[in-house]
């Protein structure tokens, strides 16, 4: 798998819900944990590796019980703000300041289709938000402030230029 950096299209379609869950899902599921883990990322979304499916992977915790699918996930609730530095896998060395929940909860699937819930707060909510917003066709560039853009600038533009129009991936 490979991961599609900014400005290709796949990054701004919303994924589709998911309705099978099957050995092949699954399957992309670990071929996405493999991918997320050589670029050492803590979270990978579908439309990041060309699938536009609602799923994504996570682990913050940099451990095998720290692994989760999350399948149709969708926040349900949100307490309090905190502001943090995010980074994406596709938009390689970028990093902002981004307002996000402190803790949320959220409902969704596993790989088996059966409805799960979790409550996430730090890096792994962090994470969360970040994923479903790809899932949204939201990325890193719409968080940003006007001094943000104006700040990362160039490094946008390098990444326009070597992206646009070719489909280029950042990891093979």
């Amino acid at each position: 798998m490979k991961i599609f950096c900014y400005p290709s299209d796949v990054l701004r379609k919303p994924g589709e819900e998911v309705a099978r869950f099957d050995d092949e899902l699954a399957d992309v599921a670990r071929r996405m944990f493999e991918t997320m883990y050589t670029a050492s990322g803590v979270g990978l979304a579908a439309p990041q590796v060309g699938l536009s499916i609602r799923m994504c992977v996570l682990n913050a915790e940099g451990t095998p019980e720290g692994e989760r699918v999350l399948v149709n996930p969708r926040i349900v609730e949100r307490t309090d703000t905190v502001t943090g530095d995010e980074g994406c896998l596709s938009f390689p060395g970028i990093f902002i300041k981004v307002q996000r929940s402190a803790r949320i909860t959220v409902r969704y699937q596993d790989l088996t289709g059966a409805e799960q819930t979790l409550e996430a707060d730090g890096l792994f909510a962090r994470a969360v938000q970040h994923e479903i917003d790809h899932l949204d066709g939201v990325l890193l560039v719409d968080k940003m402030t006007r001094v943000q853009q104006m700040a990362n600038r160039r490094a946008l533009k390098m990444l326009e230029l070597r992206h646009a129009g070719t489909g280029d991936a950042f990891v093979g």
